[in-house]
């Protein structure tokens, strides 16, 4: 009963999308990987079929300033703990499948603040916080139940990175025939078909498609014989596959009588890939044209440019969520808090959290709480945004500085720079003052460790996805 009663006082007031206080509920957290912004029939794409994420954006929020890191591992760090990856050292690149460090233990991660308050709670798919050590992977970070890979970019058919197996349940290696997304919405189904409904559940159901490899099964490559590009198609198989297991997840929770009491939100972890740099390890990329499409939205993947860090996302819950556009920022951070409050768990063993409630955004468009989105903060760059104003500062020589009005320039073409230098003196005091606090990136930590000197006596890093600086104008 107090329960209730305080979440009441916490959330009864979401306007006309709900007539008191909504029970906890189960919450469906849906990611995809390396999904273009504009690869979504919801965003207008007209060549990949998503009618069952369509119908979710359809009958819910659909959001249009929805902001992430601008890589995996940060971004699925900053959803976990509810805080930039810049302050616990993974702001910069994915953790390489050679290295050993992992999300800080110290951290106190959303499914362990949920597990406290009573879900029972489960990760079906990507994981990518640390692999090299137990003690980061999930079942030792507040998740009851584990299925899926530790690392991500693996064979779909094989479930295997460069002969070695990544594929998991409750710790333990599974070798299975199948293809990983397939596998991954087989597990949901299972997994809410055997929950109790009484109980809450959160699911972070993170897939890995459509990162690289492309690869899809026979039936669903048909099903895009007019897409001439054979690289376009095959990524359009994968989308259309994520799609039809979203699909029959809405549709496991509706058998079971649970779908008027979850929460779905949907959103990538990055933009979609542009530059080949960034397409992963397990495939020569540079002569293949990139299928993504981040519609208006300039770069991708591993750039601060707001193709690399905004994303499409949705957020559906029947009766609680009115349909509607969502103009107001949320970022990934902000979902622990939000998740927390509707489920009546405690952040206080969190560290400072960045992330704020947007519930009230979420399920009725009220003005984001959030005016301010920190896009990251390395050695070599950062980018922040204030408002309407966006600025990209590159510190490595020779030094740049970017400066956008994004409600005018969402495609950022214009650099006004030099047009509003205290604008701009203002947004690099605020980058400064955030730096204070940043831990020093684990990756370059880790990789220098490794340098080798070629034959020419230069350093050498090892070849893995995430180093660079894409932003280099």
């Amino acid at each position: 009963m107090r329960l209730i009663i305080g979440l009441f006082l916490l959330i009864g007031g979401v306007g006309s999308t709900a007539q008191a206080a909504a029970p906890r509920p189960h919450i469906i957290h849906i990611v995809a990987d390396d999904l273009g912004w504009k690869d979504v029939g919801f965003n207008g794409c007209t060549d990949i079929r998503t009618p069952h994420l369509d119908a979710l954006a359809a009958g819910g929020a659909r959001f249009t300033q929805f902001y992430v890191q601008p890589m995996c591992t940060p971004t699925r760090a900053a959803l976990m703990t509810g805080r930039y990856p810049y302050r616990y050292g993974l702001q910069t690149g994915v953790i390489p499948s050679v290295s050993t460090y992992g999300l800080d233990t110290n951290e106190w991660l959303m499914p362990q603040s949920l597990q406290e308050a009573g879900y029972r709670t489960a990760i079906i798919g990507k994981w990518h916080l640390g692999h090299a050590d137990r003690k980061y992977w999930p079942r030792q970070r507040g998740f009851d139940y584990q299925y899926g890979a530790m690392i991500g970019e693996l064979d779909y058919f094989k479930h295997e990175e460069h002969g070695v197996l990544d594929w998991y349940r409750d710790n333990v290696p599974v070798r299975e025939p199948g293809y990983t997304t397939e596998l991954l919405g087989n597990d949901a189904v299972k997994l809410i078909e055997r929950q109790d409904p009484s109980v809450p559940l959160y699911l972070y159901l993170a897939f890995n498609a459509p990162h690289t490899p492309y690869q899809a099964p026979e039936a669903y490559l048909a099903r895009y014989s007019q897409i001439a590009d054979p690289t376009r198609r095959t990524y359009a198989a994968m989308v259309t596959c994520l799609d039809d297991q979203v699909g029959r997840v809405v549709a496991a929770l509706d058998q079971k009588g649970m779908r008027d009491h979850t929460l779905i939100v949907f959103h990538s972890d990055n933009g979609g890939t542009k530059n080949p740099l960034f397409a992963g390890v397990m495939a020569d990329m540079s002569k293949v044209k990139i299928p993504c499409d981040n519609g208006p939205y300039r770069d991708g993947k591993a750039s601060l440019l707001e193709g690399g860090t905004r994303v499409c996302a949705l957020a559906n819950w029947p009766g609680q969520i009115k349909p509607q556009v969502v103009e107001g920022m949320i970022h990934a951070v902000d979902l622990y808090p939000t998740f927390a409050l509707l489920a009546g768990a405690s952040t206080a063993r969190s560290k400072p959290l960045d992330g704020l409630n947007v519930w009230k955004t979420m399920a009725s468009g009220e003005p984001s709480p959030r005016t301010e989105v920190i896009y990251n903060i390395e050695p070599f760059r950062a980018a922040i945004r204030q408002g309407d104003w966006k600025l990209i500062w590159r510190a490595m020589l020779p030094s740049s500085v970017q400066l956008y009005h994004l409600p005018q320039d969402p495609s950022e073409t214009n650099n006004l720079a030099s047009v509003h230098p205290e604008k701009v003196a203002a947004l690099k005091e605020r980058l400064n003052t955030a730096a204070q606090e940043a831990a020093k990136p684990l990756f370059l930590v880790d990789q220098f460790k490794v340098i080798q000197l070629n034959m020419d006596g230069e350093p050498v890093l090892p070849s893995d996805e995430g180093f660079g600086d894409p932003d280099r104008p």
